[in-house]
């Protein structure tokens, strides 16, 4: 049988102190080797996102740095496309 490539057992999942009680949220758990599982926290059972450690400290940085700022992401969308 394949082993899921991110270890649920004896990880302990969060969300942020934020999030309403409605369950419409996304919880984040680390595993022993350091990759970042992120779940849907109306189906624990469900799908979980894994990244790597450097993947996650990207978006979290992206996040600080307001790049997904609706803002920022309008004029991303605005900007013209480079050829391939």
């Amino acid at each position: 049988m394949p082993q899921p490539c991110f270890a649920l057992s004896g990880v302990s999942w969060r969300k942020s102190s934020r999030s309403a009680n409605n369950c419409a949220c996304v919880e984040v758990a680390v595993s022993p080797s350091g990759e970042v599982g992120v779940r849907d926290s109306k189906n624990q059972d469900g799908p979980v996102l894994v990244f790597t450690p450097a993947a996650w400290d990207a978006f979290i940085n992206g996040v600080k740095a307001g790049e997904f700022d609706p803002e920022q992401l309008a004029t991303n969308a605005q900007a013209p496309s480079l050829p391939l």
